[in-house]
């Protein structure tokens, strides 16, 4: 099995977008030895769990010669909410320590990704459910490196065992945006996991980064998903976090002037100055491309050549607020692509569980002028507006006051008719 130390054996961080593939570096540095390899990392009673089919009890496997056995974290099909809360509450501490905010971000994206929206069957249609995890899709030349941000998250699903490894990649990458100073992004959760690495798509679903005819490629990949122009210029965007290092990748220079300090392990070659800064400056540096220092993919200047793109590009360079708006958005439908649902509706974590209580019944409110109705005045109001329906505790569905105006309106006409 060929060696893992070029996907592992660098930073944590890496490409914060779905598209292209170039593999960006991390803040921290996981370093392992250069004769680890994939066979080897299956064994390791640190990184077992992030490969193996997930099981309540011990079960034994062979990999070739090699035998191993494995304890993990058992599948749950639904997650709780109060323990995805606190979850969300760790991935900001870790946020604030390793400055991983590009490779979660590429976690849950590479996650849902994959969705194919050609193919109705849950999981081979691909999309958010936890599937990355197993060592046959890490193995995908766009997943390079996303192993150490397994290892990164796998602490906190083991502390947290009431929610799945799909709703945990898709809350690790939009709080990464969100803490970097990103929108809010409306996500909903409640995805269920695959079981075993059986259920993972096949390789080549994921963007490429220089691609021969990148608009053609970009929308053959996206379209794939079911997003659009606006959608894959907005997602794009995302690219203001992260670096690129020339050794994993392919694509970028070994070190900038903005990246030689980190923050992190140092080195690479960053798209923007501010590079876990989430704003709009990915649209600014591409279309001025003033700085030999910051990165331009052949999927980046596409943005500004195509037709349709670049309306889209044009726009996020000029206004931040309409790029962050889109790119919530954009990002929200990304994170559910493919995903089944328990319950079916999903659930979020910031609705409020309370319920607006019906302003009470107060007869006062409908005086008019500096006098106050009289006590004899407010009784007689009550009980006509008890007798609509209403209550001291349950307001009218509609307005009251209209309510008495169109039975006036009414009996006016029936009047007329009578006389007439």
């Amino acid at each position: 099995m060929a060696s893992f130390s070029a996907a592992a054996a660098t930073t944590t961080t890496a490409a914060t977008r779905l598209l292209p593939s170039a593999t960006i570096s991390a803040a921290n540095r996981l370093s392992f030895p250069s004769s680890v390899t994939l066979k080897s990392l299956r064994s390791s009673p640190l990184l077992s769990h992030l490969f193996l089919r997930q099981k309540t009890t011990p079960r034994r496997v062979s990999s070739g010669r090699l035998s191993y056995a494995t304890l993990t974290s058992p599948i749950r099909s639904v997650s709780d909410p109060e323990q995805l809360k606190s979850a969300r509450e760790d991935i900001k501490e870790l946020l604030k320590t390793s400055f991983c905010h590009p490779i979660l971000v590429r976690t849950g994206w590479h996650d849902a990704g994959t969705y194919n929206k050609d193919i109705e069957e849950w999981p081979k249609r691909g999309g958010a459910n936890g599937s990355l995890r197993f060592e046959i899709e890490l193995k995908h030349a766009a997943n390079a490196g996303l192993v150490n941000a397994l290892k990164l998250l796998q602490p906190i699903k083991e502390k947290y065992s009431g929610i799945t490894y799909a709703d945990l990649f898709q809350l690790a990458s939009a709080t990464a945006v969100e803490e970097a100073g990103g929108p809010k992004i409306p996500m909903k959760y409640g995805r269920v996991d695959v079981s075993g690495p059986e259920q993972c798509p096949e390789e080549g679903r994921l963007p490429d980064a220089g691609p021969p005819s990148p608009a053609s490629h970009l929308r053959e990949v996206f379209y794939r998903m079911g997003l659009n122009d606006k959608e894959i210029v907005a997602l794009s965007g995302a690219h203001t976090l992260g670096r690129s290092r020339p050794e994993r990748s392919g694509w970028g220079k070994p070190e900038t002037k903005y990246t030689k300090d980190g923050p992190g392990a140092p080195g690479g070659q960053s798209w923007t100055v501010q590079w876990l800064k989430f704003d709009n400056s990915y649209f600014k540096d591409i279309k001025e491309r003033r700085d030999e220092d910051l990165l331009v993919l052949p999927t980046d200047a596409v943005l500004f050549e195509d037709p349709s793109f670049k309306e889209y590009a044009e726009k996020y360079a000029e206004d931040q607020d309409a790029f962050l708006k889109d790119y919530a958005e954009a990002h929200a439908k990304l994170s559910n692509l493919g995903a089944k649902f328990e319950p079916p509706e999903g659930f979020s974590l910031d609705d409020s569980s309370q319920e607006v209580q019906p302003e009470k019944f107060v007869a006062a409110k409908y005086s008019t002028g500096k006098k106050e109705l009289s006590e004899s005045m407010k009784q007689k109001i009550r009980a006509e507006y008890e007798g609509f329906g209403g209550s001291p505790d349950k307001p009218l569905q509609s307005n009251y006051f209209l309510n008495i105006m169109i039975v006036i309106a009414v009996l006016a006409y029936v009047t007329s008719l009578v006389m007439n």
